[in-house]
């Protein structure tokens, strides 16, 4: 079986190879990459006489999770060093800033040889993986050499479900090598069992992500430093921002731009696409519409810009803006992408609206609707004329962020239900010194 999936790995990565050459001579992504893709991790990735945590999360989304779990597990396990693995250029960048790490680096290929040479480099003595993150050379490998592992934030959609289903005669063995599986809901929960992992070692903690936020203590300070004070024309304007958009989606949000702002003039729309390569195409696309549009890295520091739409173009700064945004347009959602995750913004307590398209999201995206924390539109057209009626209304804005906010605050609490199942199978160590000897059974 093993042999079969490094074959489809292989043939995957030779199908892919020209897509992947393109978009590196094109936006540069994946250049300087594959050394570490391969197994080739830096020199600095050394737990030295220790054994080491591994963390994986795929992207931005899963590397902001880790964030709340990394200060427990260095409480917990302190003298054991922090890894964080990431498949992304963009979630490498919010790694390489986050707390608590004692290094970053690539997520090897998933093939045998690639994954024993970062174990031995590595040396965890426990895997923790991100969301269903199911690597089963990875799993095989380490249950051979008595490294726990433990999936966090696991979660089925509705539709990834099915395809997991076609594939149970697979998943079933490889879901033997899996120690933990900490699953959002209980819908998750009894998926995953389904498709094969022992009962016993599913428990359903919630989602780490509402633990990952914090909500603004205070007033944004436009004249500090930072983001902040880069858009201090922002202050007292109708700020909408559309966030985490896709291709296709940019028109629609143009469009409902243009309705608000020929009631509004003032108004300012901030377009942060999902992958900030496309900022130059979105640039285009605006200036096209007759906007006068600037891009984030060429806003003036001190002074007003004279434009009306703000391309942004960096990866780690939509948090900061939120705090700035009248009303959030979740992207994802008006194309069958799967939509996105909705909390960074709620946190912040402001009203948002997504599309119908959120099966990535569907148990967050209800919870929301059900109680009356967000906006859901049918279809895009439908987005303007929402979008006026927020910005027209203060009363409704404040409500649907004061539901959010309150929403996030209420569900917290996984990290910690997560830790003490891991150190019910992993006893924690209040000694830099003192060593964990793992025996599993067989």
């Amino acid at each position: 079986m093993y042999l079969l999936y490094q074959l489809v790995i292989a043939l995957y990565a030779a199908l892919a190879a020209p897509r992947l050459l393109a978009a590196t001579l094109r936006h540069g992504k994946y250049r300087g990459t594959l050394a570490e893709r391969w197994g080739r991790l830096p020199s600095e990735i050394d737990p030295g006489t220790s054994t080491s945590i591994w963390l994986h999360g795929v992207s931005v989304g899963e590397v902001l999770a880790a964030r709340a779990l990394v200060p427990v597990l260095r409480d917990r396990y302190p003298g054991h060093p922090i890894y964080l693995s990431t498949t992304t250029d963009t979630g490498r960048r919010v790694a390489d800033g986050l707390e608590g790490l004692d290094g970053v680096f690539f997520f090897p290929f998933d093939l045998s040889g690639t994954v024993r040479r970062v174990l031995d480099q590595v040396r965890p003595m426990l895997v923790i993986t991100i969301d269903t993150e199911l690597w089963p050379n990875l799993l095989r490998h380490c249950q051979a050499r008595e490294i726990r592992t433990v999936l966090v934030n696991g979660r089925i959609s509705d539709r990834s479900y099915p395809r997991y289903r076609m594939a149970r005669w697979f998943f079933r063995r490889v879901l033997r090598h899996l120690d933990l599986a900490c699953m959002q809901s209980e819908a998750s929960a009894r998926r995953l069992i389904d498709i094969g992992a022992p009962a016993e070692r599913v428990e359903v903690t919630g989602n780490l992500k509402f633990d990952a936020l914090e909500p603004a203590t205070g007033p944004v300070q436009l004249g500090g430093d930072g983001v902040p004070r880069t858009f201090r024309l922002l202050d007292g304007r109708p700020v909408v921002v559309a966030a985490s958009t896709h291709p296709g989606e940019e028109g629609y949000a143009l469009e409902a731009y243009e309705q608000v702002v020929a009631r509004d003039p003032s108004a300012v729309l901030v377009l942060a696409p999902r992958h900030p390569e496309r900022a130059d195409d979105l640039v285009a696309l605006a200036a096209e519409r007759g906007h006068p549009t600037v891009r984030r890295t060429e806003l003036p520091f001190d002074r007003e810009p004279r434009a009306r739409v703000i391309v942004l173009d960096t990866v780690g700064e939509l948090a900061s803006l939120y705090e700035l945004a009248t009303v959030v347009f979740l992207g994802g959602s008006l194309v069958p992408h799967g939509g996105h995750n909705v909390l960074e913004a709620a946190v912040r307590a402001r009203p948002v609206v997504f599309g119908p398209h959120m099966h990535n999201f569907a148990e967050i995206a209800e919870l929301f609707r059900a109680n009356r924390a967000a906006l859901q539109i049918d279809e895009s057209s439908a987005l303007g004329p929402t979008l006026l009626r927020l910005l027209e209304d203060p009363v409704e804005c404040a409500s649907l962020g004061a539901a959010a906010q309150a929403l996030v605050m209420s569900h917290r609490g996984a990290t910690e239900r997560c830790a003490a199942l891991i150190e019910r199978m992993l006893p924690m160590t209040r000694s830099a010194d003192a060593a964990i000897v793992m025996r599993f059974p067989t």
